[in-house]
């Protein structure tokens, strides 16, 4: 029941934050106070933010609907979702410079949403 949970949620939330950022690529940009410089820079975004999130919450919702990727799902999630956090967690110490709302709350719901994928993969 844990492991379903993590993964209708987590296919909602990054469908829908895909999608948004696939087609709205400076929303993402500006909250994490990036700027664009070059050509490069919205299809970057854009593929990054809209097009690896969107596909990543596809891959959720077919863990959470189809029992073959069930585990495979909650494995990614562990896996891509806990470095995330991990990698946040240390540039945000690291970095030198005062973080703000956007990167606490992206490091509460990565770390969260991990655990919750660890807990429900030891079931």
């Amino acid at each position: 029941m844990l492991g379903k949970f993590i993964l209708w949620l987590s296919a909602v939330v990054f469908i829908a934050y895909g999608l948004v950022c696939l087609f709205a690529p400076a929303l993402p940009a500006g909250y994490a106070g990036l700027e664009f410089f070059s050509g490069d820079a919205l299809p970057e975004i854009g593929a990054m933010y809209g097009g690896l999130q969107t596909g990543f919450g596809l891959f959720c919702l077919l863990g959470a609907r189809k029992v073959d990727y069930y585990r495979p799902a909650l494995m990614l999630l562990l896996l891509c979702v806990g470095g995330l956090a991990l990698s946040r967690c240390y540039w945000a110490i690291a970095g030198g410079a005062e973080v703000g709302g956007y990167t606490y709350g992206a490091m509460a719901y990565e770390y969260i949403t991990a655990i919750l994928a660890a807990l429900a993969l030891r079931r």
